[in-house]
């Protein structure tokens, strides 16, 4: 766990504090209509929980299964018997 000075714990504060008057302020601007139909779609996004993470691959890279003749091959195994015995 990260420690942050008291300062920065106290800008932080500040800082969410600036944020809350801002979404009030901003929530007092619009239309109700507006307002309700906005906080309904953040309740509908925040109950849908995270996006599934998606596989790690270069960008543009979609997923596809290899063509027909060019699956990988099988790893090769070689026993080869013990010398002298």
């Amino acid at each position: 766990m990260t420690k942050h000075s008291k300062r920065e714990r106290e800008r932080r504060a500040q800082e969410t504090l600036r944020v809350r008057e801002i979404e009030s302020a901003w929530a007092g601007s619009v239309p109700p209509a507006t307002a309700k139909a906005f906080a309904l779609e953040v309740e509908a996004a925040l109950a849908r929980g995270p996006e599934v993470r998606r596989p790690d691959m270069a960008p543009g890279t979609p997923p596809h299964p290899p063509r027909p003749g060019h699956e990988p091959r099988p790893p090769k195994v070689t026993e080869r018997p013990r010398r002298g015995g």
